[in-house]
């Protein structure tokens, strides 16, 4: 039994509105002048990808962030107004911000 037959038992006179659909506004990511900076990082004998020189707002820096985790698959976070994602995926990182629009610069190796 789903929840909309027992609304029906509880409140047989009752008669539910229709939904309205809303589709959510797109929130769109800030391109900048300055390129993002690529690096790789060792921390604590781990692989970290850290991607620096992000000049929009907090909001945009996370909104970016989940997006590359979610293409990747992997975890991370955002600090100091640094993405940082496990493992080393600058190819595919660099690929992705492209695609986005952005100037990507790699430095280290």
């Amino acid at each position: 039994m789903d929840l909309q037959e027992q609304l029906k038992k509880l409140f047989p006179d009752h008669q539910p509105l229709p939904e309205e659909k809303t589709e959510p506004e797109p929130i769109s990511v800030q391109l900048q002048k300055e390129p993002l900076i690529c690096k790789y990082e060792k921390r604590k004998g781990a692989a970290t990808t850290l991607i620096e020189g992000y000049e929009g707002s907090e909001a945009e820096l996370k909104i970016l962030a989940k997006e590359l985790k979610t293409f990747l698959g992997v975890g991370g976070s955002v600090k100091d107004h640094v993405i940082i994602v496990q493992g080393d995926y600058r190819d595919k990182i660099m690929q992705k911000l492209k695609e986005k629009g952005f100037k990507v610069k790699r430095v280290g190796g």
